[in-house]
């Protein structure tokens, strides 16, 4: 196709990389619903196929999932989601423990009245609801809402990073019986250290409710296992 003179190849297609971000949240979210699980093969005419999309798009968007630490390459078999070991979840909540306690310290100094209106107003939404869904999006907006009010675009980013590995692991720890109700009073902890502006006890009970979020996930794991 031309236009101005100038001769426009199928790579040049402005929809392409578009197309190919479709494909990438698409295939993020299966694997958070656990639609895909670890070990799942990536096939590009599949899941082309499947989603109705061309294999450009389908092969960016693999190769995105890989830089994200969610996809490897297993040799005569191809891209598959990966399994994370014992240590490397271990590794990983280390990391999550380290980060969002340093978003709850930066939050405590940083975050706005509206911001902490905010982040009540989540846990009370959770602490009203028996719904396993809403739940579970309320969860993720509570520590959304709390990283952005840290204030700090490189600390959000490397949250992030953590967060999309751990969607590896499928269901969330807030699916283990008494695990919410539990989550929701460690949230309270934290919230009172935000109104209080004190960076040290903001941190200290962020730490203490993502170690308890690993120890749920661990438990889990070792069912998991059993069955």
């Amino acid at each position: 196709m031309e236009r101005k003179g100038i001769v426009m190849s199928r790579t040049d297609d402005p929809g392409r990389p578009q197309q190919g971000a479709d494909a990438y949240r698409t295939l993020i979210a299966e694997i958070d619903s656990g639609a895909l699980k670890p070990g799942d093969r990536l096939v590009e005419t599949e899941l082309a196929a499947r989603l109705g999309r061309s294999r450009t798009p389908i092969r960016e968007a693999i190769r995105q999932l890989e830089a994200d630490g969610m996809v490897t390459h297993v040799p005569r078999i191809g891209a598959v989601i990966r399994t994370l070991d014992y240590s490397e979840i271990t590794e990983l909540y280390e990391m999550r423990t380290v980060l969002e306690g340093t978003a709850a310290r930066f939050a405590a100094r940083a975050a706005s009245e509206i911001d902490l209106g905010e982040i009540r107003s989540i846990n009370e939404e959770m602490r009203a609801s028996t719904d396993i869904g809403v739940l579970l999006t309320a969860n993720r907006q509570f520590h959304a809402v709390l990283l952005n009010a840290a204030r700090n675009r490189f600390l959000v980013r490397s949250v992030e990073a953590i967060q999309k590995t751990l969607l590896i692991l499928g269901p969330s720890t807030m699916e283990e019986a008494g695990r919410a109700s539990t989550a929701i009073e460690e949230h309270d902890r934290i919230i009172a250290a935000l109104e209080a502006r004190d960076p040290a006890a903001a941190e200290a009970a962020m730490r203490v409710h993502i170690q308890n979020a690993q120890r749920a996930r661990l438990r889990q794991i070792r069912l998991e296992d059993v069955a």
